[in-house]
């Protein structure tokens, strides 16, 4: 499959968000400022890449071989929650200010099914290893697009004047709603 064709496809055509809908709880709960959208979509495209890496040699080399391959979506959390703890120690230790600025994100990437999701859809796809970590490093891009446009709008909502029963979560549904829709226009695309 063509590089451009995998990047087309998952940062705008089949969007981690807004048509797979995987991720939502962070794309609603951390879309309230532009700098912590910012930083969390910093944070999964670093895991998700990472984690991408390390499942698809796990799958490829141990339960694919030991044919235990049932035993994947248990494996892969495993893996997922081990990577992010390691990292959180690593930085801890090495970069403190890092580990600082990432602060709460770190744990909340434990939890985010896109990184599960996306480690699932690689193997799924039979990607080769390169372009597993092109998909995942494309899809991140594709998060933090849809992270950023969302949380740049609800900070414009702020300005505006809504009624009492449309402000806050109810807003921000529909306007998650019109971008999933706006990211619907590239279907045709790839």
């Amino acid at each position: 499959m063509s590089y451009f064709i995998i990047f087309i496809s998952a940062v705008f055509v089949n969007n981690i968000v807004l048509s797979q809908f995987l991720g939502i709880c962070p794309f609603l709960g951390v879309s309230k400022k532009l700098d912590t959208a910012m930083g969390m979509s910093a944070a999964v495209s670093f895991v998700m890449v990472l984690s991408t890496l390390c499942t698809f040699l796990i799958n490829s080399y141990v339960l694919v071989p030991l044919g235990i391959g049932f035993m994947q979506t248990i494996v892969y959390i495993l893996v997922i929650a081990a990577l992010v703890q390691m990292i959180e120690i690593i930085l801890k230790k090495i970069s403190p200010a890092l580990y600082q600025a990432l602060g709460v994100f770190l744990p909340l990437i434990t939890t985010n099914c896109t990184i599960l999701g996306v480690a699932i859809l690689v193997i799924q796809k039979n990607f080769s290893l390169l372009e597993s970590l092109f998909f995942a490093f494309s899809t991140s891009i594709g998060f933090a697009l849809a992270l950023i446009l969302f949380a740049g709008l609800r900070e414009q909502l702020r300005f505006s004047s809504l009624p009492k029963a449309m402000q806050g979560t109810p807003i921000a549904l529909i306007v998650a709603g019109i971008l999933a829709m706006a990211f619907m226009g590239f279907s045709g695309v790839a």
